[in-house]
């Protein structure tokens, strides 16, 4: 097997910058082109670049690098870089197929893109393309992203205006939970979840006076039927607020199950208006935890007391961050005696990703962002977006080990294990096995910070220098860490697990 040769990613970038400095314009005087430059990385270190109507007028750089200059050879394992993100489905007219579906086609392994293309229909359409396709996407270094937007600044300014003109012509077609909810009206919101979300954003107006439909108004929760004048919900709302989601939502619900470790098991749905789940989870939760540990082999000595408010969290950040696109996909939470499970459907929006969540480095984004912004008024959850702070603190905090976080198309999975033997017994490669329970918690600690010097490590855990080294090079040995620079200022960096 060849070794694989390839340089530090910013090398490539720089080239791809050079690259874009080189496009040629079209000949047209309605809009500006973009300047692109593409990059092409095989795993024995060759390159090869392109730049936008480098070889015909128009063509994008990505076409020119894949199809017109390798065409005659495999491209399976290679990065590309590109300074714009490449194109979405749908952004050209047939015949002609956009760059994200050649990427995905030539079986690129990895793709780095500079700046996001404000021409495209979709938020990062080309990037969630290639994403849902299984290829790893990074964005450029900040600095040169910087620089990519001022060499691109005409095109970038007329597709700004251009996105804003769509957006409000398109305004009257808004999607699946922003229109009206069919066949539904003011009285399908539940008056419980209404005044709940009164109480709990400080509010101050009555309860059903034309101010408080106003503002649901204005929050785009409800709308006025243009033939009737009637209010009608939008299907947010009806997530939201209804008296009945799943009439209309039959995904729209949270099914919980308890495994008492003795064969035994008992099942709870959830299905009421969205903002009412949470407590009502928690409540439960309450309950059958304690019956957990007493019905199992699992003593509270060895497994500590799991706090229904990280269940809670959990729970609320599945219910703003799922896909409600897909059908029959519901949130599913499971207690066993020695783990807690949290699934979602769908995977995380760009610009988080799963390394990202595996790290505990996503950012504030949500596809469901009417859900978001109720929950963050009613102070259900944090600007912070998926619990990671919470999930950082968990080793300091609550003494339980940090959440481990997988994807099982097509669900988002979040394990909370409930103690060191259940860490070793999830970990599939068993490596884990071969730390005690100071090492595991050693280890949490570095993948909260990414990366430790000895010196932070020694004196978070109050351990004796030579103890503390013996730990790190541990976790270098066994592949979970990686050295970077000599002497007291080198650091130990945690590697990422996604493949």
């Amino acid at each position: 097997m060849t070794a694989d040769k390839r340089k530090d990613p910013r090398e490539y970038m720089l080239m791809a910058i050079e690259a874009m400095k080189e496009s040629k314009q079209e000949a047209r005087d309605d809009h500006p082109s973009p300047m692109v430059g593409a990059v092409l990385v095989f795993p024995d270190g060759e390159v090869e670049i392109a730049h936008r109507g480098e070889l015909r007028e128009g063509d994008h750089a990505e076409y020119t690098l894949m199809d017109k200059k390798n065409r005659h050879r495999p491209l399976d394992g290679c990065w590309l870089f590109a300074t714009l993100e490449p194109c979405s489905p749908g952004s050209r007219n047939a015949p002609k197929i956009p760059c994200s579906e050649r990427i995905v086609n030539a079986r690129i392994a990895k793709v780095w893109f500079g700046e996001e293309d404000l021409a495209l229909k979709d938020d990062f359409g080309g990037v969630s393309f290639l994403q849902k396709n299984k290829i790893e996407v990074e964005q450029f270094d900040s600095d040169l992203v910087k620089e990519i937007k001022q060499i691109n600044k005409a095109f970038d300014d007329w597709a700004l205006w251009k996105r804003n003109h769509r957006i409000e012509e398109e305004a009257q077609a808004p999607g699946l939970l922003y229109q009206q909810a069919l066949n539904t009206n003011i009285d399908s919101l539940s008056d419980e979840a209404l005044q709940l979300y009164l109480q709990k954003t400080g509010l101050k107006m009555e309860y059903k006076s034309p101010e408080f439909f106003q503002e649901l108004l204005e929050s785009d929760l409800l709308e006025t039927n243009k033939a009737t004048q009637a209010l009608v919900p939008t299907g947010n709302a009806i997530l939201l607020f209804g008296k009945s989601p799943r009439n209309k939502y039959p995904q729209a619900s949270v099914k919980a199950k308890v495994y008492y470790g003795t064969g035994e098991s008992d099942v709870e749905s959830f299905d009421d208006a969205l903002i009412l789940i949470p407590d009502q989870v928690k409540a439960w939760v309450k309950k059958v935890i304690p019956e957990s540990f007493d019905r199992s082999s699992f003593t509270r000595e060895k497994v500590p007391f799991f706090p229904p408010d990280v269940i809670r969290e959990a729970i609320v950040n599945a219910i703003v961050h799922r896909d409600y696109t897909i059908d029959g996909a519901k949130i599913q939470l499971e207690i066993y005696p020695e783990k807690i499970i949290v699934k979602s459907p769908g995977l995380p929006v760009y610009p988080n990703s799963l390394e990202k969540l595996q790290k505990f480095t996503a950012k504030s984004y949500s596809r469901n962002k009417k859900l978001t912004l109720v929950f963050n008024r009613m102070g259900l959850m944090e600007e912070a977006e998926f619990g990671m702070d919470t999930y950082r603190e968990m080793r300091d905090k609550y003494k339980l080990p940090l959440p481990i976080i997988t994807y099982d198309e097509p669900d988002l999975i979040v394990t909370f294990p409930r103690s060191a033997e259940a860490v070793r017994s999830l970990d599939s490669t068993e490596v884990l096995s071969q730390l005690n329970d100071e090492e595991l918690a050693g280890l949490d600690f570095v993948k909260t910070r990414l990366s430790v010097t000895k010196k932070e490590y020694s004196e978070h855990f109050q351990f004796p220098d030579k103890k503390a080294q013996r730990h790190l090079i541990k976790f270098k040995e066994l592949g979970l860490v990686s050295l970077e620079g000599k002497g007291p200022s080198s650091t130990y960096k945690i590697i990422s697990n996604e493949k």
